[in-house]
């Protein structure tokens, strides 16, 4: 049977709760599930110890997070719009990403922030961001983007149960998406990508939504003649960078897809990486997908402009096979 992305996520609360009782949850409007429906149910399940509605203070969710799972409990939080999690910085950079590394290992913290990303009916621009390019940067951070909802249950039953602070980022538009999923037994441990199709042409690399774009592309390529391999990473720190670099070396061509801006973003990131590993292999240079340096307009018409999708990725597949 398939279910939703937000069905999904909601199934990997119930089975790592009563699982593990040291889980606890809360955010925004959290215990009803008013704005995301991922919550729903939960409080009627596991109770108000468990499940609670915070009050509009992001900087101090954070912090309320980082000293649950210091003295042993896992929280797990949902940041409302991952936008609003700029208000929680130093919990995250100064405090989550650097506690466990400087007491040597004795105070491990145990945190899941939930980050629901993206476009989705012109939110506008304090509330549309794809901002995990700049959380990579932070050592100590683990960085999760799941496509599917297998992926997204998979990835966040892990997420539950690691010993380290957690970013998991959810694309808006993606909460009404179907698919199976695996059972309670099934974990993705972080750094795996996975790879759809075999013999390439070309490679695309994509993020989040722009996997659905990038498959979408891959059919309409297909029709051309250019087999394309789409790889989509699921998690961004651990990177599966030797997965993407060896399918590279197969065929020596590239294009990196992301709904975020290519100013200091992820795409830059992983051309440099694939340029360092496979230089001698590249037929082309490395092509990307990106919104454009701007901020996520709120007209319908403009916010279709400014993010990228099929026709993107399939232009930039074109290019690089011309070269």
């Amino acid at each position: 049977m398939e279910i939703t992305y937000a069905e999904a996520l909601n199934q990997a609360y119930v089975e790592e709760m009563e699982r593990d009782q040291s889980i606890v949850a809360y955010g925004e409007d959290f215990t009803r599930g008013y704005v995301w429906p991922v919550s729903r149910g939960l409080l009627d399940r596991f109770g108000p110890q468990r499940i609670r509605d915070v009050p509009i203070c992001e900087g101090l969710h954070v912090g309320m997070a980082v000293g649950a799972g210091m003295t042993g409990l896992r929280p797990v939080l949902e940041m409302q719009y991952s936008d609003f999690v700029m208000l929680g910085m130093d919990g995250l950079v100064n405090q989550a990403a650097k506690l466990t590394y400087m007491t040597g290992g004795q105070v491990p913290i145990r945190m899941v922030v939930r980050l629901p990303y993206g476009h989705l009916r012109n939110y506008g621009a304090q509330h549309s961001q794809s901002l995990y390019g700049m959380f990579a940067s932070v050592p100590g951070l683990t960085i999760c983007a799941p496509a599917f909802p297998s992926d997204a249950k998979a990835l966040l039953k892990q997420a539950m149960r690691a010993d380290r602070p957690v970013m998991f980022f959810e694309h808006k538009s993606l909460y009404g998406a179907k698919g199976s999923v695996g059972s309670s037994e099934s974990i993705l441990p972080f750094g795996r990508a996975k790879v759809y199709g075999d013999s390439p042409d070309v490679v695309i690399v994509a993020i989040g939504w722009m996997v659905h774009e990038a498959l979408a592309a891959q059919k309409t390529l297909a029709e051309t003649g250019v087999r394309a391999v789409v790889i989509d990473p699921r998690t961004l720190v651990p990177m599966d960078v030797p997965t993407i670099v060896e399918a590279v070396k197969r065929c020596g061509r590239i294009v990196i897809a992301d709904e975020a801006p290519l100013t200091g973003g992820f795409t830059g990131w992983l051309a440099s990486r694939v340029q360092e590993d496979a230089f001698d292999y590249l037929e082309a240079p490395i092509g990307r997908v990106g919104v454009r340096d701007i901020p996520i307009p709120y007209s319908w018409t403009l916010e279709t402009e400014v993010i990228p999708d099929r026709v993107d990725i399939t232009a930039a597949v074109q290019k690089t096979m011309e070269y």
